[in-house]
């Protein structure tokens, strides 16, 4: 059995983890494309699994999660419809009044 420098390990190991993370942060052409709406869905989905999280936790009553999760669907309903507007894109300014909405649900997660 041959033994391999450290040097040829290491680059080795610096390989494999390249390959294992490129996977995880890959963007779809959509993403790419729309990356204001991205970031405010990739909020909504943050802030449904932190409801989830707290319900399970008892942080929240059911009827709070239902509250919080009517409120999330609520935003992106209306991020959808303001894509409409705008060949499927939002504008910085819509950006800002989703982010300020999703601001207010999120106080409300666990208080």
């Amino acid at each position: 059995m041959s033994h391999l420098p450290k040097s040829a390990i290491f680059a080795i190991a610096l390989a494999m983890l390249a390959a294992a993370t490129t996977g995880a942060t890959a963007e779809t052409r959509w993403e790419r494309n729309h990356p204001r709406r991205d970031q405010v869905n990739d909020r909504l989905e943050n802030q449904n699994r932190r409801i989830n999280q707290e319900y399970r936790e008892g942080e929240l009553t059911r009827g709070q999660a239902v509250q919080l999760h009517r409120e999330d669907h609520a935003i992106r309903q209306e991020e959808r419809t303001m894509s409409r507007f705008d060949d499927g894109h939002i504008t910085p300014a819509e950006q800002r009044a989703l982010n300020q909405q999703e601001d207010a649900v999120s106080r409300q997660i666990g208080r």
